[in-house]
């Protein structure tokens, strides 16, 4: 869920709500609040529509950079002529940066998208975290997303892997949201709330049937998609007519509910472990500023078992510092 401090609420509020009550979505929220702050590399996965730039731009607004000028690269219409304008790593101006300022945070939207030129020239551009900044050095924060496997995509010669480890100094994937039902309901009544108000229109109040047929459609174009018809429902005025193209789509089977398990004294102790665990994981990396093998130093583990719990709660790293 979103953090309950003022300024990410205020955060959510500008950009566009995408939490929920999933653990997935509370365990990212959590470490996009631990890293938010550092100035580590972060790469956002997922599928189309799940949310990706949006929380780019919330590690922006809840960084030290959040005074500075955020720029987005759209990756997959860069040369590397443009990619050197956009990042003002020529001297020149930027097309995103109307305050004359230096971009305190830059995002590749889909980086998988950049071609080989580019991805040269971005390599050049990024710090090595060895020796003094040259010119043509960019010391802004970088945040990249991507709909692609990267691994499979350095396995295919497409992407550098030089490249790859220069920003995946951290990697979080948002779950697509077939993978996340429990958070439709939530998603609903926030993008009726925000429509109702964008159109001046009372806010509707959706039929069970409606929400039935939200809560097991399949959603391949995931938030994007719910949010479309959400914004049809309030715009057209007509619940029916908004949902008319769900309707004539095969839907998913409604998933058995499961029954309720047995309390268990060791499950809970279990699960108040692995809690504990994950705050202490956390708590560690944030002292580090996000240096793992000093952090796996400070909970006196190996560096492999951190590694392998960052993985357990959600956080897939590089094996690189």
């Amino acid at each position: 869920m979103i953090r309950s401090d003022s300024r990410a609420a205020l955060v959510a509020e500008d950009m566009g709500f995408v939490g929920g009550i999933s653990p997935a979505m509370k365990t990212l929220e959590s470490v996009v609040g631990e890293i938010a702050p550092t100035n580590i590399p972060v790469l956002f996965v997922g599928e189309s529509g799940t949310g990706k730039a949006i929380f780019a731009r919330r590690v922006h607004q809840l960084s030290r950079q959040s005074d500075q000028a955020l720029v987005n690269i759209a990756c997959a219409a860069m040369d590397p002529a443009q990619l050197s304008t956009e990042l003002r790593l020529n001297g020149s101006g930027n097309g995103n940066d109307h305050s004359g300022g230096l971009p305190g945070t830059v995002v590749f939207d889909e980086i998988g998208e950049l071609d080989a030129a580019c991805q040269r020239s971005l390599l050049y551009a990024l710090p090595d975290g060895h020796g003094s900044p040259r010119r043509g050095f960019l010391e802004a924060r970088i945040i990249s997303t991507t709909n692609r496997n990267l691994d499979e995509e350095m396995r295919a010669g497409r992407f550098r892997a030089e490249l790859y480890y220069r920003v995946n100094g951290v990697s979080l994937r948002l779950p697509p949201l077939r993978d996340r039902r429990e958070d439709i309901p939530i998603l609903v009544e926030f993008f009726l709330s925000k429509h109702a108000a964008q159109f001046g229109r009372p806010r509707p109040s959706l039929s069970p049937r409606t929400l039935r047929l939200l809560l097991e459609h399949s959603w391949p174009g995931n938030i994007r998609e719910l949010e479309n018809v959400v914004k049809k429902i309030v715009a057209l005025g007509d619940e029916q007519l908004g949902i008319a193209e769900l309707i004539s789509t095969p839907v998913r089977p409604p998933a058995e509910v499961p029954e309720a398990p047995a309390y268990s004294l060791k499950a809970a102790a279990r699960a108040a472990s692995r809690e504990a665990e994950r705050g202490m994981i956390l708590k560690a990396l944030g002292h580090t500023r996000w240096n793992r093998k000093r952090a796996a130093q400070e909970l006196k583990i190996s560096y492999k078992s951190l590694l392998y719990k960052l993985k357990q709660i959600g956080v897939q790293d590089s094996d690189a510092d």
